[in-house]
């Protein structure tokens, strides 16, 4: 297993660099209703902006961007519920390197249109039948390239942490950062940042309740995992923790919190309302922990990251009736 040096703030302003002018700096929202329903300063800093509607944009053109010129032409191999992607998709495109992607049948419509729109090639597998890892694997070994997993890679971690600079940047001091976690990318980017400028911030992620395998890491400080979870937060149904971001989260990270799917729903549906802007069930994770009183910090300033906003709006009505 890797140290948790694997990544430093050395990386991640290395990555904020090969990100200016191409990654869109993405903007922190407040809301009065907010503040006072949870007696704290909140600054949403808002991914769903980014480009292909997620902070997985940052961490796919930070790795894609460090290929030589030989694997340029070889391509890029990766697997991904959606965000990630299109982030590599996209990140391929403006780089013009190849992109072949492994996703479940079961990914979001939009996800999925979007990914082939940005001139990824996908292979589809099912998700209860096929480890999706061990497909890209085969796929690698038939056709050759480079892989670069959604998020078990320093460059990826880097290039994710550069939200939270962003964030500290425009905001300045925080007493706890919120983030989303599905496999700890954006969250151990996110507090290598954060601890970096504001070692007195707490960095807490938060996790579905049916998809805790990170929060059962993290207090357990041994790697645990989850099957297919049954959670809408199709960003965070990731098995397992990396061999690079588990020691990452166990070093940066304060503590690790799960909110139910009547929470997310409840506060994806709130967001909505009073900020005026989509986001979808994974990107309110940090926000839901924060409205729904599981993290309670009365009078503290806070950041909330919210990860993406890719939501199949054809489908919205069926979340309503969950």
């Amino acid at each position: 297993m890797s140290q948790h040096n694997s990544v430093t703030i050395t990386d991640v302003e290395a990555a904020a660099k090969r990100l200016a002018g191409v990654a869109h700096r993405t903007p922190v929202l407040t809301s009065r209703t907010v503040n006072d329903r949870t007696n704290a300063q909140v600054f949403f800093k808002c991914e769903n902006f980014q480009r292909t509607g997620s902070f997985k944009f940052r961490g796919a053109y930070n790795a894609l961007s460090q290929l030589s010129e030989e694997q340029k032409q070889k391509g890029v191999l990766t697997f991904s519920s959606g965000n990630h992607a299109q982030a590599t998709a996209l990140a391929g495109q403006l780089l013009n390197i190849p992109i072949t992607i492994a996703m479940p049948e079961d990914a979001p419509a939009v996800k999925l249109s979007a990914t082939r729109g940005y001139g990824g090639e996908v292979v589809l597998y099912n998700r209860k039948q096929t480890n999706r890892e061990e497909l890209a694997q085969t796929l690698l070994t038939e056709r050759g390239g480079v892989m670069i997993p959604p998020y078990d890679h320093p460059h990826i971690v880097a290039g994710q942490g550069t939200a939270a600079k962003e964030l500290i940047e425009e905001v300045g001091e925080l007493d706890l950062l919120l983030v989303c976690c599905g496999g700890g990318g954006l969250l151990s980017g996110s507090a290598i940042a954060t601890k970096a400028v504001l070692p007195k911030c707490r960095v807490i992620g938060v996790e579905p309740e049916l998809a805790d395998d990170a929060t059962r890491s993290f207090h357990t400080k041994t790697l645990q995992t989850v099957n297919n979870p049954e959670t809408i937060a199709d960003g965070a149904r990731t098995p397992y923790l990396g061999k690079i971001t588990l020691p990452l989260v166990l070093h940066y990270v304060d503590d690790m919190v799960t909110v139910s799917e009547e929470a997310i729903l409840r506060t994806m549906f709130f967001l909505w309302e009073r900020l005026k802007i989509v986001i979808e069930p994974t990107g309110v994770l940090a926000a839901a922990a924060l409205l729904e009183g599981v993290v309670k910090v009365p009078g503290a300033r806070v950041g909330v990251i919210i990860s993406g906003g890719n939501v199949d709006l054809g489908k919205v009505g069926q979340l309503f009736l969950n």
